[in-house]
């Protein structure tokens, strides 16, 4: 039984910042690698951030220098901290956990069941 619990999402003014978490449970012995992914009324699904046990990150252009993404390895959880947040950053987020760092949603296996991020004007 494997599950990702997302928490964090909400309500946030421009400028403002947000902070999601993602904890692990269950055995997933092939998968290091957590990350995010959102998603917009109408829109694809695209790639926010990732990063492998080993800590190296990646990040989507449209987030790099605004969102940081950790993880506590003994917790099986990482983190997304969000500042600066814009309009466009509206979305449902989703954790993933995969077996390889990488920006396309077909290297992920599992998935949470996502948590809205709201950026009002």
């Amino acid at each position: 039984q494997v599950q990702l619990v997302e928490s964090g999402g909400g309500l946030v003014q421009v400028g403002g910042s947000l902070r999601l978490s993602c904890t692990g449970s269950g055995r997933i012995f092939s998968n290091s690698v957590m990350g995010w992914f959102r998603q917009a009324p109408g829109k694809e699904r695209e790639f926010v951030s990732a990063i492998s046990w080993s800590g190296e990150t990646n990040y989507a252009d449209s987030v790099k220098g605004r969102f940081t993404i950790s993880r506590d390895n003994a917790k099986n959880t990482n983190y997304l901290q969000m500042n600066s947040l814009k309009p466009e950053d509206t979305a449902v987020y989703y954790c993933a956990s995969g077996g390889i760092l990488t920006k396309r949603a077909v290297g992920y296996d599992y998935w949470g069941q996502g948590t809205q991020v709201t950026v009002s004007s």
